[in-house]
């Protein structure tokens, strides 16, 4: 196919490391290659979609999904901020066409029965706090995100949310569709359809609110948030046909690398830590919290692996008709697509959410100006664990509770060396979040 109009390579350079959704800023680029092509619309202003190789200086490069609109005088935009382009990306979805590229091809697809696709869309717009995508919102009944950089491989936020559907789970955005590419430079999804969920209220943000005025509430609603994500885990270890999801027995060698991956984590943290005063409680102890990981990881299995959220906590949580519903199903974005699509314990999960519990505690307070109650966060952390463990398929988990404490502990930990080096690096102020929590792990007495 050919192309009616030029785009200059600068010109794609300055357009894409001006954008959001650009992952590395702190990089210069040498290159811009348009990889493929194709015409998704004939007539002004025509819609063409583009995948775009960026290269760095050193060899290495990322790739782009970038949908343009051209208008009748040659002059290209981006589409996804054009209304009737947008709704032309979900009438091809709507239609389950097929369209040629230069090189590859490009697939829609419908999830049968999705009515907000059956219906004309009127208004549209973008959602201005997406940071590494695009979404939009058509009529406050339906979202497209589009994935901005693309990896080889089903995107995971796809995979799983097809699973839960196809296997009854509500407590998520129900799936409309999806559009995906394949050709010579790689097979990756390009975008999804969900339902929006309207009125809906964001966890993290509701959180903090009720902290601030209600706090009371808000742990009269963490049993239910835990019986969601029991049964969530359920159903993702329940089908032992499907090899991408079928849970996995695992062996004490798990066990050895899960502490050894984040022994060295500890180990390259403590070694990086500088003097600042928020650091003083945990300045120096990095042997102590390594021997103490070792005191934790002497049990036994681990219980069974799945696949799980990847990157679960109070952010990723939306309040919405008196119940709790899970989104973001793409895992940690700064990891790539095969780790994010790897089983894991479903404790990992768990060790997320209980850590979202000490950030709303102490971030109350940054943010609101209002102190947690005494003793918030214990009691949350025990509201959402008693709803969790009497929902979730104990198969998954190793037997005995104690067994239970140590592996989400070990997580935890993990997620709170993690948090150290996050705020390190980007907000000093909230330091003390994480060191507390290493310290709630140096000061507890391992279960015996």
């Amino acid at each position: 196919m050919t192309e009616r109009f030029l785009i200059d390579e600068q010109q794609l350079i300055e357009y894409i490391v001006g954008q959001r959704w650009f992952g590395t800023k702190t990089r210069e680029v040498s290159r811009a290659n348009v990889l493929d092509v194709a015409r998704l619309r004939s007539t002004p202003p025509e819609l063409f979609l583009l995948l775009v190789e960026i290269r760095f200086p050193e060899g290495t490069h990322d790739l782009y999904q970038v949908p343009v609109g051209v208008d009748e005088d040659g002059e290209w935009y981006d589409a996804l901020g054009d209304p009737s382009l947008t709704r032309e990306l979900v009438h091809l979805i709507r239609s389950g066409a097929t369209e040629q590229a230069r090189d590859g091809m490009l697939d829609f697809r419908s999830v049968p029965g999705f009515a907000a696709l059956g219906r004309e869309l009127q208004q549209a717009r973008t959602i201005s706090t997406e940071q590494s995508n695009t979404s939009i919102v058509f009529d406050d009944e339906m979202i497209l995100k589009a994935y901005r950089r693309l990896e080889a491989g089903v995107n995971p936020e796809l995979e799983m949310l097809r699973f839960l559907t196809e296997h009854g789970f509500r407590n998520i955005a129900a799936l409309g569709g999806w559009y995906a590419y394949s050709g010579r430079p790689l097979d990756a999804t390009l975008g999804i359809v969900q339902q929006y969920l309207a009125g809906a209220l964001d966890g993290w943000e509701l959180a903090l609110d009720e902290l601030a005025s209600a706090p009371e509430r808000f742990l009269g609603r963490l049993r239910r948030l835990g019986e969601v994500t029991g049964t969530m885990h359920s159903v993702l270890g329940s089908d032992s046909s499907d090899p991408a999801f079928c849970p996995e027995e695992t062996s004490s060698e798990s066990l050895g690398l899960l502490t050894a991956t984040v022994d060295e984590e500890i180990e390259r943290v403590f070694l990086e830590l500088g003097g600042e005063e928020a650091l003083a409680p945990i300045a120096g102890r990095g042997e102590e919290v390594r021997e103490q990981l070792r005191n934790l990881s002497h049990f036994g299995t681990v219980g069974r692996v799945i696949r799980h959220h990847g990157d679960f906590h109070l952010g990723q949580t939306l309040w919405w008709s008196d119940d709790w519903a899970i989104i973001d199903f793409e895992g940690e974005p700064a990891r790539s697509l095969t780790e994010r699509r790897r089983k894991r314990s479903p404790m990992r999960d768990v060790a997320g959410m209980l850590r979202s519990f000490a950030y709303a505690a102490s971030a109350v307070e940054i943010l609101r100006g209002t102190p947690a109650p005494p003793g918030w966060e214990e009691r949350a952390r025990a509201e959402f664990m008693e709803g969790y463990l009497a929902t979730v398929d104990q198969s998954l988990l190793p037997p005995g509770r104690s067994a239970i404490d140590r592996l989400v502990c070990i997580f935890e930990l993990e997620k709170s060396v993690y948090e150290l080096r996050y705020e390190l690096n980007n907000r000093p102020d909230w330091v003390g979040i994480p060191v507390a929590g290493i310290l709630r792990m140096l000061d507890a007495t391992a279960p015996a």
